[in-house]
């Protein structure tokens, strides 16, 4: 169809969908192909630029004073068909694109709309960017086309799919779709989706391919059916669908056949609102259809302009007759020709008919997505048109700054203005195109709804569009999503279910990373989400909870009063410090008795005060340590046992001295153990352990310390002695003045006294001795507050058996046997 003007526009558009080619010989001359099937949408893609055009020359707002014409080829679905239209176009080798005979003005077109084909479109723009012909596609989205390098005058106002893509994985990752089968074309627009998707998904993290099958370009049964088992015996509750209708067609005619329910179809623009596939025999399977469609848009006027095509229409515009005949033999199931109405029984055409009073998709401007492209495409190439035109002579872009008129305007002036095209339409979409030659991306997301009156409707239920180079914005309206399962809700398509909190992924080995086993995490790290590729450590003072799904405080581990030892122990002390309170206050009572004031009744009275401290001085080692009780339990024992066991040394001093002196000459050696020495010696003694608890203190002194390498899930508290030398100083000390003591009353032991002191002080030493001979390797080896236990229990020990083995004969006789409690009884007269 040709409308001559001042400027020419061309047109690629399918207008029949297959093409007989008649066989060629040598021997005779090759007849033309004939394109069949006519394709009524295709035919209103082409009236949809024709109407583009009408309106733009009936508004004096944009290119005044200049008219716009066009010339639109059919391509019939074919890419030798379309690539020799597209040749016409540009070389004018037609007769009707000599508007002059010398050759002169304006090229038989500037621009070309279409071709909606990918294929179609690889072609001719790799032989139009030659001559930077201007080529504005409204359906071919092949991401191959984005090379620029490649295709320098190639623009479309269909977003690319790489786009679409993104825009699929959005959707997958939306409902949580990680395990999707994918179906592609056997074509450029299919090969490359393919090759994206497989890139693009693993690398966004969006989910695993279960399979991509290829659909084949011809009807091909046997492949067709193999396929269609793949999809039936796959675990794969998703299938995207990445083809033109005619291959649909051919599937979801296998579909039915085998009965293959369950799916939720992905479709994409190229099939979304298809309307041949919206049938009562497809909509079991296709219902609840989710796809990504063109932008819809509105045109105003457009269903007029539709009403006027007819076969009479005025000559001044050439639609050529046999195009449009053929239209109406289509919408009226009629004939022109005579002959082909005896043939074939149909009526007779008479180009009076009424097309409003037939039920046709040609009239139906409810939906129009790819119509709104061409829209697009026709208004950005006469935006693009009138910048040029209003170029000031000598602020050009051109060479010399000079300017393109209409009378010299060539294709490539027009790209480069096209290039910096930006305007608003009617609908309020804005057009640009960036330097890939793409427009802003943005697409609707639509659902097929199966009405229970079999009516179809394609319903927007979201967008997705491009906000900015950070990615793609995805908006849904789930509450009027229909999903074709008895649920009526989103369906689960996974290899794998996601690992559940406490466990992480683990990829099976040769299989996708969708397809995995759960492992529970180890102790002392959790995962606290759903789907963990790896579990995390907690921080040190936390463990991992029991179903290893949070982190919870350690346990905290120290010699409690809470817990049965603690309390244990504590009684045990406070047991002692009652004893020796109680004693006192015996001894006190008795001070005057004989058996009290024996053997120096001042050290006694130290002695008790001493083994009253050393049982007060196990407290320090229960409950949660602190600095200042690790600074003091040890400094306080050491002092305190020292105390005591240097009474004792200087009482058995005291025994060997008095036996001493009671041998002839041997009265002088009482000088030395006078009480005044007594005191002395105890008092230097003492002060020897603190000078050593005090340097020990200040140079090197235990701290607090929270251990964690006994228990892996507990905090042990204790407290680190901090200089070892220090605390084996202490130690033997004490251990010292000990031995020194139990030799001294092991030598004094068989004295003649019927009351002998010694033998309770050899006896005493004994058990000390044994106990803390006991104590080290026992502290040695035990962890935690069990080695303060173990230190405690030989405070106590010791202390008891120096205060049972000193003072309970003697209680006894006070309180048992007082008739021995005389000077007669104690000297055994």
């Amino acid at each position: 169809m040709h409308k001559p003007a001042d400027v020419v526009f061309g047109g690629l558009f399918q207008v029949h969908h297959k093409t007989d080619f008649p066989k060629w010989t040598f021997t005779s001359r090759p007849q033309r192909h004939r394109c069949k099937s006519f394709d009524i949408l295709g035919f209103r893609f082409a009236m949809t630029m024709a109407f583009a055009i009408d309106e733009i020359n009936k508004d004096t707002s944009i290119l005044p004073n200049v008219t716009v014409g066009y010339s639109l080829f059919d391509n019939c679905a074919t890419l030798i068909v379309g690539f020799s239209a597209a040749l016409s176009l540009t070389n004018g080798q037609d007769e009707q694109f000599l508007l002059q005979n010398n050759c002169l003005g304006s090229p038989p077109v500037l621009g070309i709309v279409g071709d909606a084909s990918s294929t179609s479109s690889v072609a001719i723009a790799d032989v139009l960017g030659l001559y930077k012909m201007p080529m504005v596609s409204h359906f071919a989205t092949c991401s191959c086309l984005t090379d620029r390098q490649r295709f320098p005058s190639f623009f479309r106002t269909i977003p690319s799919d790489i786009f679409q893509v993104n825009a699929m994985i959005h959707i997958l990752k939306h409902f949580g779709w990680t395990w999707t089968g994918l179906l592609v074309s056997d074509d450029d627009y299919g090969i490359h989706v393919a090759h994206s998707f497989q890139s693009d998904l693993t690398h966004s993290g969006g989910g695993c391919l279960a399979y991509v099958e290829v659909l084949p370009w011809e009807n091909d049964p046997p492949e067709i059916a193999r396929i269609v088992n793949v999809i039936k015996t796959s675990t794969a509750r998703v299938v995207m669908a990445f083809a033109h209708e005619f291959f649909m067609i051919h599937l979801m005619e296998e579909v039915a056949r085998q009965n293959v329910t369950g799916l939720q179809w992905i479709a994409s623009e190229a099939w979304s609102t298809a309307v041949v596939l919206q049938t009562s025999r497809f909509m079991p399977y296709l219902s609840g259809t989710l796809g990504i469609a063109i932008r819809r848009g509105e045109m105003p006027g457009l269903r007029e302009f539709l009403l006027q095509i007819r076969p009479d229409q005025n000559q001044n515009v050439n639609y050529g007759h046999s195009m449009v005949k053929r239209f109406w033999e289509y919408t009226f199931q009629c004939n022109f020709d005579l002959k082909d109405v005896a043939e074939s029984g149909m009526p007779h055409c008479t180009g009076e008919e009424e097309i409003e009073n037939v039920e046709t998709v040609f009239l139906d401007i409810s939906n129009l997505r790819a119509e709104y492209n061409i829209y697009k495409a026709v208004y950005a190439l006469a935006h693009a048109l009138n910048n040029m035109l209003q170029c000031e002579p000598g602020r050009g872009p051109f060479s010399g700054n000079s300017c393109a008129t209409l009378e010299t305007i060539e294709p490539w002036q027009l790209l480069h203005y096209l290039e910096k095209v930006n305007f608003t339409t009617s609908f309020g979409d804005q057009v640009s195109f960036d330097e890939n030659g793409e427009a802003l991306p943005i697409y609707d997301v639509v659902n097929w709804l199966w009405l229970p009156d079999r009516r179809i409707i394609v319903q927007n239920v979201g967008v997705v569009k491009s906000l900015d180079s950070n990615g793609e914005n995805l908006t849904f309206d789930e509450n009027i999503i229909f999903w074709n399962f008895e649920s009526n809700k989103s369906p689960q398509s996974v290899c794998s279910n996601s690992c559940l909190p406490g466990t992480h992924m683990t990829i099976k080995k040769g299989e996708p990373v969708c397809c995995f086993d759960c492992i529970p995490c180890s102790e002392g790290t959790i995962s606290s989400k759903t789907g963990s590729m790896e579990c995390t450590s907690c921080p040190q003072d936390f463990w991992s909870s029991s179903r290893r799904d949070h982190c919870v405080p350690k346990k905290s581990e120290f010699l409690s009063y809470h817990e049965p030892l603690g309390m244990c122990l504590t009684a045990a002390s406070l047991l002692g410090t009652f004893m020796c309170a109680v004693i006192l206050g015996i001894f006190t009572y008795h001070r005057y008795t004989p058996i009290v004031r024996v053997n120096n009744s001042e050290l006694s009275f130290l002695l008790l005060v001493s083994l009253k401290l050393c049982f007060l001085c196990a407290l320090l080692f229960v409950g949660h340590p602190s600095l200042w009780t690790c600074k003091l339990r040890h400094a306080a024992f050491g002092i305190s046992f020292v105390l005591s066991v240097s009474c004792i040394l200087v009482k058995t001093m005291v025994v060997l001295a008095v036996f001493k002196a009671s041998k002839p000459g041997g009265g002088e050696i009482l000088k030395w153990f006078g009480t005044v020495q007594q005191r002395a010696t105890v008092i230097v003694l003492t002060s020897i352990q603190a000078a050593i608890c005090t340097v020990w203190l200040v140079f090197a002194s235990p701290v607090p310390h929270k251990n964690t390498q006994y228990h892996k899930n507990k905090i042990v508290y204790e407290c680190v002695v901090g200089s070892t030398i220090g605390f084996s100083l202490l130690l033997g000390y004490i251990g010292s003045l000990a031995i020194i003591s139990f030799l001294l009353a092991f030598l004094a032991r068989n004295l003649p006294d019927s009351f002998n002191e010694a033998k309770l002080i050899t006896f005493s030493m004994v058990i000390f001795c044994a106990v803390w001979a006991a104590f080290v390797p026992a502290y040695v080896n035990s962890p935690g507050k069990y080695a303060d236990a173990v230190e405690v229990f030989a405070i106590l020990a010791s202390s008891f058996g120096l205060l049972v083995a000193l003072f309970g004969p003697k209680c006894y006789i006070i309180l048992f046997r007082p008739e021995k409690n005389t000077k007669k009884g104690i000297m055994g007269r």
